[in-house]
């Protein structure tokens, strides 16, 4: 199916992560609907551990490694980790890896990047979790020089990368587009002079049209600081869609009976997507509750009404 040219933002999906244990085969099923029906993405997110109270504990598939296999079994969708955690990786491979998997996809990787905030798989997986901002912007420096100018020499308080080279270079010359998944104040002044996009998760958002221009504004405040024109960067959002058989979707600690769910038929979420693009969103990741592949092809309607102005 061709995406239509008159869809007023990009549609992506994010794959299941802790709601249930998710097999390889069926995890393929999805991936291959959500390209065959059209949507424009698909995204993982990159966790280790989840511990609750009153709950046994979970982990997700290694957010990387699926990437690859993504990217390798698909020709259109963009793929990228919804966001990646630059803090469980040496930042000079994680160029790596990123440049790498843009080449398996022939350029369609998007990689998205934050700081982490789950303590639990931090200590568990032995990474520090002190200073977590300080340690994002070294690492930011390493990453996106190394993907944009393919060198650096790099001794940081945190970090090193000296006299390092990204070689070979992948499928497009200045690397894959950076997105940054955080609407801090710290952390949108380290990234908006260097990034292509940010990401706000859904309840950041209200996950409501509404609940865009307050972090808009703080978007657009942090790239007049450093001398960007707001309009360079893409603005993205999460947004929760409740589908028939919803039991709420087990996420991190994100309390969702802080937000209403997107629901109705499919004309109806239409409106709702058409409304974040006037608000400036270009390119929604939508969280499905719940995620199975029925939920996805349920969403076919909802793409036609979109692409036909409905």
């Amino acid at each position: 199916m061709t995406v239509s040219s008159g869809r007023p933002l990009k549609v992506g999906i994010q794959l299941p992560e802790v709601e249930r244990e998710v097999r390889w085969p069926e995890l393929l099923d999805m991936v291959r609907a959500i390209e065959d029906l059209g949507f424009d993405s698909v995204w993982v997110g990159e966790h280790l551990l989840y511990r609750w109270e009153g709950r046994s504990p979970r982990g997700p598939w290694e957010a990387w490694t699926t990437l690859a296999g993504i990217a390798a079994v698909t020709s259109r969708i963009e793929l990228g980790p919804l966001v990646a955690c630059t803090n469980f990786h040496n930042p000079a491979l994680l160029a790596k890896q990123a440049v790498t998997i843009d080449e398996l996809s022939g350029g369609r990787f998007v990689l998205g990047l934050g700081a982490g905030w789950n303590e639990t798989e931090f200590r568990a997986y032995g990474y520090p979790f002190d200073h977590r901002i300080d340690r994002f912007e070294e690492a930011f420096t390493i990453i996106r020089t190394l993907l944009r100018e393919g060198s650096i020499d790099f001794a940081g308080r945190w970090y090193q990368a000296r006299d390092c080279e990204l070689l070979p270079r992948g499928a497009r010359p200045a690397g894959p587009p950076l997105m940054i998944g955080s609407c801090g104040p710290r952390m949108l002044r380290a990234t908006m002079a260097h990034a292509d996009s940010w990401n706000a998760w859904y309840n950041a958002i209200e996950n409501r049209p509404e609940g865009v221009p307050p972090i808009r504004a703080l978007v657009d405040e942090a790239c007049h600081a450093v001398g960007r024109d707001p309009a360079a960067v893409e603005r993205t959002g999460a947004v929760l869609v409740r589908l028939p058989g919803a039991a709420g979707r087990l996420q991190g600690d994100v309390a969702q009976a802080r937000v209403v769910p997107a629901d109705g038929a499919p004309e109806a979420l239409a409106q709702t997507l058409h409304a974040f693009a006037r608000e400036g969103i270009a390119h929604v990741q939508l969280v499905l509750d719940p995620i199975t592949l029925g939920s996805i092809v349920s969403l076919g309607p909802m793409l036609t009404a979109l692409d036909r102005g409905a």
